[in-house]
This record gives C-alpha cells, sequence and structure tokens, in this order.
C-alpha cells in the first residue's frame, strides 16, 4: 500500500504569529488568536461560535453536539489569554449592541455581522509577515503542537481539539528543526548527569 501523501506541514512558531496578527485587520485578530489557542476549526467552529456557548462565569467555551465535524461537543476552560480575549470581545459586542440597540450572537463580528471571509486579509497578512502560502488550517497544527510541547496529555489534547482518532492527531503534532535541537540538548544534558 502506499504512504499517504496529502499530509500538510505547516504551523506557526509564536514570533510568526505575532508578526501575522500585527498584519491583520483589528477585527480579524481576536478571531484568529482564538483558533491559535484552542485549535478549532475556523469555518465551522470559530466563525460560528455564539455568546450563548460562553460562560465567563464558570470559564468554559462549548460547542454543541452535532456542530462539530466528529458530531461530539466540546468544551474547553478558559486560559488567561484566553479569558481576556473574550471579555475584550464582549466588551465591543456590549459597546456594539448598546449603541446599535441591535442583538448580536457573534462572538466574532465585524460590525454586529457574522465574519464570513477572511481570505484576502489572511494572505496579505502572511505575506507582509514572511510566511506566504501558510493557511488558516496551520493554526490548528499549532495548537496540536503547543498542547503537546506544554506537557497536555494525547489524549487529552484531542478532546480540546476535537480529533477522533490518534493517527490523525499524531499529523498535527509536527515535529520541527527547533524539537530536533531540544532533543538533542536535552540528551546532552541527560548524558552529562
Amino acid at each position: 500500500m502506499l504512504a499517504e501523501n496529502n499530509v500538510r506541514t505547516g504551523f506557526f512558531d509564536r514570533e510568526q504569529f505575532d508578526s501575522v496578527i500585527a498584519h491583520l485587520p483589528e477585527a480579524l485578530r481576536p478571531m484568529v488568536t482564538f483558533a491559535y489557542i484552542t485549535g478549532w476549526r475556523i469555518p465551522s467552529e470559530v466563525l460560528t461560535l455564539q455568546w450563548r456557548q460562553v460562560d465567563l462565569d464558570a470559564g468554559t467555551v462549548r460547542l454543541d453536539p452535532g456542530t462539530t465535524k466528529s458530531g461530539e461537543g466540546r468544551v474547553i476552560h478558559m486560559t488567561a489569554d484566553l479569558r481576556m480575549l473574550l471579555e475584550s470581545q464582549r466588551e465591543i459586542t456590549d459597546a456594539y449592541q448598546k449603541e446599535r440597540e441591535k442583538v448580536c450572537p457573534w462572538v466574532f463580528h465585524r460590525h454586529g455581522q457574522q465574519i464570513q471571509d477572511f481570505r484576502n486579509a489572511w494572505q496579505s497578512a502572511c505575506r507582509l509577515a514572511g510566511c506566504p502560502g501558510r493557511i488558516p488550517h496551520d493554526l490548528r497544527r499549532t495548537a496540536v503542537r503547543n498542547f503537546v510541547r506544554a506537557g497536555v496529555s494525547e489524549h487529552v489534547a484531542m478532546k480540546l481539539s476535537g480529533h477522533k482518532t490518534a493517527s490523525v492527531f499524531r499529523r498535527y503534532d509536527i515535529v520541527s528543526d527547533s524539537d530536533l535541537i531540544d532533543a538533542a540538548e536535552k540528551l546532552q544534558a541527560a548524558s552529562a548527569k
């Protein structure tokens, strides 16, 4: 059987991500940062996220069963960065609703309208940041790498990202040159003891 050859290898290190964010329009930065932190799918899970799914008091964000690729619901507990991002979005949404006297159910929006397409802004930001050709789904791979490198167990990381199989999850945990250098340094330190 031939090896599968449709595996993408794109991901962002922190400096690249920060540079892309700096080149995005202000309204897109929170949505992209949310995807970077959570690893959730942008079109079906991030852009469709509504305030009824966010519980700032409990510190959770939920995806309803039947709305994810796997059909299973999902919950993520907020990190300090995620909480700050969502509280800021809540303030933006509240200000919009007060000013316009309209309800905005979307967590990520442009002037109360659900964000639908951001391809041109994304491509421009990636080009200006020095990483042309990157796709939004690379944020998902980045989050998986970040989970693993932070010491989150594979099983828990799969629950966070919504991966059903370990084999697909591992395809997202891309090993980079810096990972190999880090491994060599750890081996060197261990052998010096």
